[in-house]
């Protein structure tokens, strides 16, 4: 995973140049996670707590960290709310088409 340092920012993302697919592909590997990316691609920024997901409070936050620690999300507070959004636009110039064809697979 990318090198970040929580202690310093608890919501810390890597700068575009620090997104590496490896990362990227194991953050869209689980379903969840998956789930998560595919209702942030509506371009709609979402609170944590607006996902009706299949898992603990805890296990939600693991899943937020993993997908902005990759890069493929954005989170900022607003107050004590997570707002989050999909990093769309950087990802799809770093890598080209491959969120749109990860979220096709997923969806057929």
């Amino acid at each position: 995973m990318s090198a970040l340092t929580p202690e310093a920012d608890p919501l810390a993302h890597p700068e575009l140049e620090q997104i590496d697919l490896p990362d990227v592909l194991h953050a869209l590997s689980d379903p969840v996670r998956l789930s998560i990316v595919a209702a942030l691609a509506s371009g709609e920024e979402r609170t944590c707590k607006s996902f009706d997901l299949p898992v603990t409070k805890s296990t939600c936050t693991h899943h937020f960290r993993v997908l902005r620690e990759a890069g493929v999300i954005r989170q900022r507070l607003e107050g004590t709310t997570r707002l989050n959004s999909l990093r769309r636009a950087e990802l799809d110039g770093r890598y080209p088409g491959l969120l749109d064809a990860v979220l096709g697979a997923a969806g057929s």
